[in-house]
């Protein structure tokens, strides 16, 4: 009786630890979409630009939109305004795509070793301007951390909108260079940046250039018109023709345009739960297809959504 009492004491044991498992391997929910989580997501957690920090792109391909960042390189942000205010941006073109790497914007007259050539007149804008690589932090600036780990920076995460890295350790926190962001090109010295050519980041994310160059913003629509152009042959991926430039026929501020012709676009709060529930699905997606999942999240592999809202009728 002893033992027939013991091996029915441990059958009833092992159905109770098999049982739990079996029920957690069969309930096991698939990973919300993306989609999925912005259904559900609420009309607070969107943000609209200030259309004062928007500028507007105009190739003949189509528009790009880039969101200023005044509270990191504010010295620039107002130099990009106002030669935006003048039409300086007017006209020129693309003159670099490098593979992989960036593909930037501004005079090709800027580049060329002709002395015939004269680069366009900054007009009321800076020709130079102190470099803007790095912040003290700042507690009023919205900051959210991204607490998966970076090689690069001991902190990294989300402000104001923006993938950023900060260190503690110095009181310093910068914009980092991810897929889409648009920094201020400069020739060796640190003081030779103005905004007069820009660079948008196409391939994959250089954080070496991080706290070496001043970033302006983020590009939040048209980057498949600046990614997929004609990689250079030149050095560097310049163009070696002008017929391989793609001309720039207008650059302005929302804010200057027609109240009915400024892009109605919104961004998902990097503060809200959406954005933490996009995150979550991240690291942990489960679907027919992920059988593992990484449980990590790179701060350079996060896409910031935007959308454009539907007119009311």
């Amino acid at each position: 009786m002893h033992a027939r009492r013991q091996f029915a004491a441990l059958t009833l044991l092992a159905s109770l630890v098999a049982v739990p498992a079996l029920a957690a391997t069969d309930t096991q929910a698939p990973t919300p979409s993306r989609a999925e989580l912005l259904a559900k997501s609420t009309a607070a957690e969107w943000r609209t630009p200030d259309p004062h920090n928007l500028l507007v792109m105009r190739l003949q391909t189509g528009r790009v939109l880039i969101e200023l960042a005044p509270d990191f390189t504010p010295l620039h942000a107002a130099n990009i305004r106002t030669m935006a205010r003048q039409h300086y941006y007017d006209g020129l073109a693309i003159v670099r795509v490098q593979d992989n790497f960036v593909t930037q914007w501004g005079d090709p007259a800027g580049d060329n070793n002709d002395p015939a050539s004269k680069p366009r007149s900054l007009g009321k804008a800076h020709a130079t301007l102190p470099p803007e690589y790095t912040r003290p932090i700042d507690p009023r600036l919205e900051w959210t951390p991204l607490p998966d780990g970076d090689v690069y920076a001991p902190e990294v995460g989300f402000s104001e909108g923006f993938p950023a890295a900060r260190d503690p350790a110095s009181g310093e926190q910068w914009l980092t260079h991810c897929y889409g962001m648009v920094g201020v090109g400069r020739d060796i010295g640190p003081e030779t940046g103005s905004g007069s050519e820009l660079y948008v980041v196409i391939g994959q994310s250089p954080r070496r250039l991080d706290r070496n160059l001043a970033i302006a913003g983020r590009v939040l629509e048209g980057m498949p018109l600046l990614s997929a152009l004609p990689r250079g042959t030149g050095p560097m991926g310049f163009y070696d023709k002008p017929a391989q430039r793609t001309p720039i026929e207008s650059v302005r501020l929302a804010s200057e345009l027609p109240p009915a012709q400024r892009p109605a676009v919104q961004v998902l709060r990097t503060d809200s739960a959406t954005f933490a529930a996009l995150l979550d699905a991240q690291r942990h997606r489960h679907d027919d297809f992920y059988k593992v999942s990484s449980g990590k999240v790179g701060l350079c592999s996060v896409d910031i959504p935007v959308r454009e809202p539907k007119a009311a009728h």
